[in-house]
């Protein structure tokens, strides 16, 4: 993986070096009024087609299509509902229809234009269709930006839990405008911010200790600040993804926070009550909490951790989320569908400090237990 900043002005590269399937990141504002020169290299013949969902459609549909039209290319779009809910067997179905339907050749490219619903629905379609179509990620949301575009995990939800059902399989490029982060409704944003935030707890505490100096003015729309979190996250994903593609090792340790968020997500029937990146900040504050009260990482760790969240306005306590929840006993079951599972233990990402998480595969569940007890009293008491 390497990092260059190239001759244009604002725009960053991060390459995934994969043996035989590396590819580049782009990073910087206005890539999508310019995404018909970006693609057209990888293009065998001059049409695209595009998945996306209604909502991103209305925002961001046509600039794609002009810029793809001033390099002569067509394009052809299939827009879905947006939301959790289209991660589903039904939604696969529709999409590979469609794209069969238009005759979409192996050598083709399905664009994913969205955020992490529709690159994860797109990625898998692509991986099936006539057993691998090329595709192009086109994140439009900061969780999409720095985590679920870059890496190849593609995936569907089934009633039973979250990216259950999915493949590993690379895009041939991602262009993350990050300009059109202005676009994003605040929650949608400070969702986004939770994986971001992770990205420096997991194995970065200089960039965390960057976040609690400029996250703020990340969050306000700094687009300085903006880019260089998109890159950095992005640095940090490629460089695990590298070594472990497959999530052998360590790319586990990107799971930070998930395994309680997939089990609250599932909780909460993948629904707007909570999203995924609220879920993932909640999570790692879970996570630093069960750490501390095990004895490895320092006690003042999950403060800082809180304390941040707070500052940036962020979802950080079960209190936070609405409606009831089920009770202890029935997260943890539902974290045993957890796709990291391992001989029926759960799979845990701890940390002996900030920027130092591991895997931990036998965790005692009593003191996990404990943790979610104090947690859903606050919320019970909210």
């Amino acid at each position: 993986m390497t990092d260059t900043q190239n001759g244009e002005i604002g725009i960053e590269e991060v390459r995934v070096e994969l043996p035989g399937r590396a590819y580049p990141i782009r990073i910087g504002a206005g890539l999508l009024a310019r995404f018909g020169a970006e693609v057209a290299p990888y293009l065998n013949r001059q049409r695209l087609f595009v998945v996306t969902d209604r909502t991103v459609a209305g925002l961001h549909l046509d600039t794609l299509r002009n810029a793809c039209a001033a390099e002569g290319i067509s394009v052809e779009a299939l827009a879905l509902p947006p939301g959790e809910a289209t991660k589903s067997w039904a939604e696969l179905q529709h999409v590979v229809e469609w794209l069969l339907e238009m005759r979409a050749e192996r050598d083709d490219i399905v664009v994913a234009l969205g955020g992490g619903v529709i690159g994860d629905l797109t990625g898998f379609a692509a991986a099936i269709m006539r057993r691998g179509i090329g595709f192009v990620q086109v994140p439009t949301t900061l969780l999409a930006q720095v985590d679920s575009s870059v890496g190849g995990k593609t995936a569907i939800n089934s009633p039973l839990g979250k990216n259950l059902v999915g493949a590993f399989y690379q895009p041939k490029l991602v262009v993350a405008d990050t300009g059109i982060l202005d676009t994003l409704p605040r929650r949608d944003f400070l969702a986004g911010y939770g994986e971001v935030m992770k990205t420096g707890l997991l194995g970065d505490a200089d960039f965390f200790a960057w976040l609690e100096a400029n996250g703020p003015a990340l969050r306000d729309g700094d687009a300085a600040a903006r880019r260089h979190a998109v890159r950095r996250s992005c640095e940090m994903k490629a460089a695990i993804v590298t070594r472990d593609e497959t999530e052998q090792g360590d790319r586990a340790l990107l799971n930070l926070g998930h395994t309680f968020c997939h089990a609250l997500e599932a909780a909460t029937g993948y629904s707007d009550r909570l999203l995924h990146g609220e879920g993932v900040a909640i999570g790692c504050g879970l996570a630093f909490e069960v750490s501390q009260r095990l004895g490895l990482c320092p006690q003042e760790d999950p403060g800082r951790v809180f304390a941040h969240m707070a500052a940036m306005g962020l979802k950080a306590k079960l209190s936070d989320i609405a409606g009831a929840l089920p009770g202890p006993d029935a997260l943890i079951d539902l974290m045993r569908q957890d796709k990291k599972v391992r001989d029926g233990a759960i799979t845990f990402i701890l940390a002996r400090g900030i920027g130092e998480a591991f895997v931990a595969r036998d965790v005692d569940l009593a003191p996990v237990r404990a943790v979610l007890v104090d947690a859903l009293a606050t919320q019970e008491n909210a």
